[in-house]
């Protein structure tokens, strides 16, 4: 077989969003990147509005902006837009997000119940996976990642250098391989990784049609005696079939199928006078057993699968992607701290269990049984309350992530306030570079003799902000999550073991 004579710091399998956005973090840093991507043509109507919008939520839309990002995909998306007819959009209260269909609104979310925050110019976006895709994939080739499509990933073995990868007779050579090709990860099978979870109890469809009597048809979401469907006139249709998921992948989705599935459970006798648009989806929840494999890791849908219920499998992978990109990069330069590559599994593992969880709760709410429409009647008046949309909010929004850093300090583990320095600098344009950040708010010579020593990776910030929220200083990792806070005057040593622990400084 005949190998590529080239090493490169990683091979990322898979060219969607969670791979190229990792793409974009290793070579933010200086690390060769290869993404092989199965697919030869990234375009599909189904990455386009409706069936491609998501909801971003706000850890995304924080790691965009850290990254400059953040403009380039709004203005992607705004240039892709069509007006909206969407039910939601004609309601006199703005929506939040929903839990099963039942909607939040901003009017009832308390966000003073989130100290550590401030305000954010960018706290909502939805953009079309096709412009997220372009944004990201163009960040990725202009500073230097490779991206060869129509290549998929067969499997790999490793050697002592690293990884060798197999694709349609070809081999790559790469010091660490990374699977983010879906649901069906080839990487997550050749690791033996083993993938658990709980089977479909339904099979969701997402359907563009032209229809004769819609009439009939109520706009928004509606539970029956035999499922789900929401309806956007004048033909989007989002339905769920309580049937194990058995037609998911079974058979050719046609005009008459769809047509019997929407009479069934909506009771209306619509008919689909053409069939423009369809897929079908599954509430299957499955979740890597682990992570890591020696020099294989996942992210997104290869270690992690549920229903698209709240809009957040997308969010979830990005995030996997922040959070392993720097520490990954770290490792392959040669110093991070030997647990450093760990810590990724460690943080990330509980947040996609947690996310799946959401979406099985939400699927137990929309079974058509007696027993789930009672426990609908009370969630909707428990999220009619402050303290329910404001939960759900959290939850939704992705407001209430903290990792687990052991350190009982409010804000050690969360997103770094976005702080709006005295000369116009906001904390997030602080991080562009990938670098950690010390930010000193009563600048001390202690402290930059600190970072001094650690100046490779960490930048030293010093100067008062509008309202640093009673902190003295703060050290932030690459990824924006805050690694150390001081309320009172810095203690060298115990900030220094922070350094050492997250920078090997």
């Amino acid at each position: 077989m005949p190998a590529s004579t080239t090493l490169y710091d990683t091979i990322i399998a898979g060219g969607g969003p969670v791979g190229l956005f990792l793409a974009c973090e290793l070579s933010l840093v200086g690390c060769s990147v290869l993404v092989l991507e199965q697919v030869h043509n990234p375009s599909s109507p189904l990455k386009r509005a409706p069936f491609g919008l998501r909801g971003l939520s706000v850890p995304t839309i924080e790691s965009f902006d850290r990254r400059g990002l953040l403009g380039e995909i709004e203005a992607h998306a705004a240039s892709r837009a069509t007006p909206g007819t969407a039910h939601w959009m004609k309601q006199p209260r703005r929506p939040g997000g929903h839990f099963a269909g039942i909607q939040f609104f901003h009017d009832q979310i308390d966000t003073a119940r989130w100290p550590h925050r401030l305000p954010s110019p960018v706290s909502n976006l939805a953009a079309d996976m096709a412009s997220i895709e372009a944004v990201l994939a163009a960040r990725a080739e202009a500073s230097g990642v490779e991206i060869q499509r129509g290549r998929g990933v067969e499997g790999f073995a490793e050697t002592d250098e690293g990884v060798v990868v197999q694709v349609d007779g070809q081999a790559f050579r790469g010091r660490w391989l990374v699977g983010c090709d879906g649901a069906r990860s080839a990487v997550r099978k050749a690791a033996g990784i083993r993938f658990v979870g709980t089977e479909p109890e339904f099979t969701g469809y997402s359907v563009q049609a032209e229809l004769a009597g819609a009439d009939a048809l109520k706009p928004g979401r509606h539970y029956t005696a035999q499922g789900m469907y929401l309806f956007t006139p004048p033909g989007t249709i989002a339905m769920a079939d309580f049937d194990g998921g058995a037609f998911h992948r079974s058979t050719p989705i046609t005009r008459e199928h769809v047509e019997a599935v929407m009479r069934r459970i909506s009771g209306v006798d619509v008919t689909v006078t053409k069939l423009e648009l369809a897929t079908t989806w599954t509430d299957r929840a499955f979740q890597a057993s682990a992570y890591r494999n020696g020099r294989v890791l996942l992210a997104g849908d290869a270690a992690h699968i549920h229903s698209p219920l709240g809009g957040q499998g997308l969010n979830l992978g990005l995030g996997d992607a922040m959070n392993l990109g720097w520490k990954l990069a770290s490792t392959i330069r040669g110093d991070a701290p030997a647990d450093l590559l760990d810590s990724y599994e460690h943080e990330r593992y509980p947040v996609g269990a947690r996310v799946l969880d959401w979406s099985r709760a939400q699927v137990a709410l929309m079974r058509p049984s007696r027993g789930s429409r009672a426990l609908e009647a009370i969630i909707r008046d428990l999220i009619e309350t402050l303290d329910g949309a404001t939960y759900f909010a959290e939850r939704v929004w992705g407001v209430s992530i903290r990792y687990d850093l052991g350190d009982s300090h409010l804000l050690v583990g969360c997103s770094v306030p976005d702080f709006l320095l005295s000369d116009g600098r906001r904390a997030s344009s602080l991080l562009r570079e990938g670098r950690g950040l010390l930010l000193d708010f009563v600048p001390s010579s202690p402290l930059r003799a600190l970072a001094d020593r650690g100046a490779v990776r960490i930048d030293y910030v010093a100067g008062d902000v509008r309202d640093r929220l009673g902190l003295q200083a703060v050290l932030v990792r690459p990824d924006g999550i805050v690694a150390w806070a001081g309320d009172t005057t810095p203690d060298a040593a115990t900030i220094g073991q922070a350094m050492t622990r997250w920078f090997g400084a």
